[in-house]
């Protein structure tokens, strides 16, 4: 079912939505490279050649994706130098770097639901309780609701 839009939004030809916060998200995650990185980041890769190796896409598809992720502050450049070798640079996440986590688990979870026929290839679990990770989307106070409980409305 779909979302509901209060009143003065009911009319969709009256107003855009040029604004959209989801499609800004999108234009900073444009390619899949983009969004790869931002994953292997969250898996703990740091160096420029590891990134390249993981992902299995060509050094300058890499560079990109790390400069774009970079200049929207996803991402921040450390300098670090191995004895007898020159700098180079880490990249690690920032604060709206790991704020994209829910983002990634919540692929990860359709993925595994619906492209991988019942075997999904890795589990991801509460380190504590060994309990499985599951993102949903719920109200302020906690309660889990879906698309046709949501009501759509102007912040201005």
């Amino acid at each position: 079912m779909p979302m509901e839009f209060e009143t003065r939004l009911a009319d969709r030809d009256r107003w855009r939505a040029d604004q959209c916060s989801a499609a800004k998200a999108l234009d900073l995650l444009s390619t899949k490279t983009v969004f790869l990185v931002v994953r292997e980041c969250f898996y703990g890769t740091s160096r420029f050649e590891d990134f390249v190796d993981r992902i299995g896409v060509s050094a300058p598809a890499v560079s990109r994706a790390l400069r774009q992720l970079e200049s929207a502050n996803v991402v921040t450049r450390t300098p670090y130098r191995e004895a007898g070798a020159r700098t180079r640079d880490e990249y690690h996440l920032t604060a709206a770097g790991e704020d994209l986590l829910p983002v990634v688990l919540s692929l990860v979870q359709w993925g595994d639901a619906h492209l991988q026929d019942g075997r999904p290839p890795l589990r991801f679990v509460d380190g504590d309780s060994g309990d499985a990770i599951r993102v949903s989307v719920t109200a302020e106070r906690g309660r889990e609701v879906g698309a046709d409980s949501i009501s759509i409305r102007a912040t201005r």
